[in-house]
């Protein structure tokens, strides 16, 4: 068959390739674990005995592996077979996840080693993340890209909404064994999904080039464009914030004053409505400054820790949670298409991980700090801060002219895409 009739539409979804089908399956289906077990996690440190100060130290030790492993998880990613390093990532966290489900079940998991099985699902996720991302963007045609990146994020997002309602459940009925346990078992199946990913064949074989080298390429990539490590610093602040807010004083205020892990989880599934929903929008809705719009998402970032602060009852909160929810589906996917747009594929992976390396740097360190911030300021002031200083860089960052301007370009033919197709 002929590059071109490889390329020719097949109804409404013929841009969407094998491995985008796969990818999307399997992101389901890990998604619907991965929801939960925040929730568990958080509510297994209380029920142990824990305070705030542990959440958020439990929290802080998934992230530093994290943060640490990115940029050689970005760069294994692309001298590797992408699908290859998902699913070990995948069987990895699988392993992980399983262990701590074991001590929570028996009664006699400690707080160390809550955190030490944290720290291990958090570096399988420095290495599955980049590949993920890299092979996403590498399947998906430019023309295509605002639909395919939308739909992507209506898959995973609608198993967030069902995970995280059934992880809050589970926890209130059974508790948080169970949906550890469930989790584990979600990974698993994720990773034999990704195992039947074809690799293109750009992706065949390990590059010679060393390690080094190919950081310093990712690295001027990165800083060579001011837009993408200006919205990057916005984000090493912002997500710590929201990291708080979301992982660490919402379940304790929940627990205090909302009725404990249950509702906490109806907000959590609020919060995935809200992705959800917009990503219909985004599927059709193309603004011109991807930037710009994607920006104007990152104020709704602020509203969970504002409805928390204002002791909101449970409704208000959905509300935040839900708009919070829309704000990051207007970010993510005019994110998503601009560094499509802009990085060379063969970069993609290394770029990614510069990108959540930047954004999540600050992160371990802030989660760490929530319950020390909450024992100073009160759970509200915490809450009133983390919210201010979102609104506050939300409103800074189109002050960096990139920001502002950075316009969708006209769709080109994908030559990754033409590349597999002709072989």
């Amino acid at each position: 068959m002929s590059s071109q009739q490889e390329q020719e539409p097949r109804g409404p979804f013929g841009w969407a390739d094998r491995n985008y089908r796969i990818q999307t399956a399997a992101t389901v289906v890990s998604g619907l674990g991965n929801a939960g077990a925040p929730i568990a996690t958080a509510f297994a440190v209380l029920e142990s005995g824990g305070n705030t100060t542990n959440v958020g130290y439990v929290t802080a030790a998934r992230l530093v592996p994290l943060v640490l492993l990115l940029l050689v998880g970005g760069t294994l990613a692309d001298r590797l077979p992408r699908h290859r390093v998902m699913v070990a990532a995948n069987l990895f966290n699988a392993l992980s996840q399983l262990t701590l489900a074991t001590l929570v079940l028996t009664g006699g998991v400690r707080l160390w080693q809550l955190a030490l099985l944290a720290a291990a699902g958090g570096a399988g996720q420095a290495f599955y993340g980049p590949a993920a991302e890299g092979l996403l963007m590498q399947t998906v045609p430019k023309e295509s890209a605002a639909t395919a990146f939308s739909v992507f994020r209506m898959a995973q997002n609608g198993a967030q909404i069902g995970g995280a309602a059934l992880g809050g459940a589970l926890v209130a009925a059974v508790g948080p064994g169970w949906v550890l346990g469930i989790d584990a078992l979600a990974y698993a199946a994720a990773a034999g999904l990704r195992f039947l990913l074809r690799v293109p064949a750009a992706q065949a074989g390990p590059d010679r080039s060393s390690l080094v080298h190919e950081l310093r390429e990712g690295w001027r990539e990165f800083v060579g464009r001011r837009w993408l490590w200006a919205v990057v610093l916005q984000f090493s602040v912002v997500m710590t914030c929201i990291t708080a807010v979301e992982a660490v004083y919402g379940p304790v205020i929940a627990q205090q004053r909302l009725g404990g892990a249950r509702s906490w989880g109806v907000a959590m599934a609020a919060f995935g409505v809200g992705l959800l929903s917009t990503g219909l929008l985004m599927a059709r809705w193309q603004p011109r400054r991807l930037l710009l719009v994607g920006n104007y998402g990152v104020f709704l970032f602020a509203l969970p820790g504002l409805a928390l602060a204002l002791h909101a009852p449970l409704a208000p909160v959905c509300g935040a949670m839900f708009a919070s929810g829309a704000g990051v589906t207007v970010f993510g996917v005019n994110w998503m298409i601009a560094l499509q747009q802009e990085i060379p594929t063969e970069l993609m992976s290394r770029v990614s991980a510069y990108d959540a390396l930047g954004s999540l740097a600050l992160t371990p360190v802030g989660t760490a700090l929530a319950g020390p911030a909450a024992d100073a300021l009160g759970l509200d002031g915490a809450t009133w801060t983390c919210a201010a200083v979102t609104l506050l860089l939300a409103a800074a960052a189109p002050v960096v002219p990139e920001v502002r301007r950075l316009s969708r370009t006209a769709a080109a033919p994908s030559p990754v895409r033409e590349t597999v197709a002709a072989g």
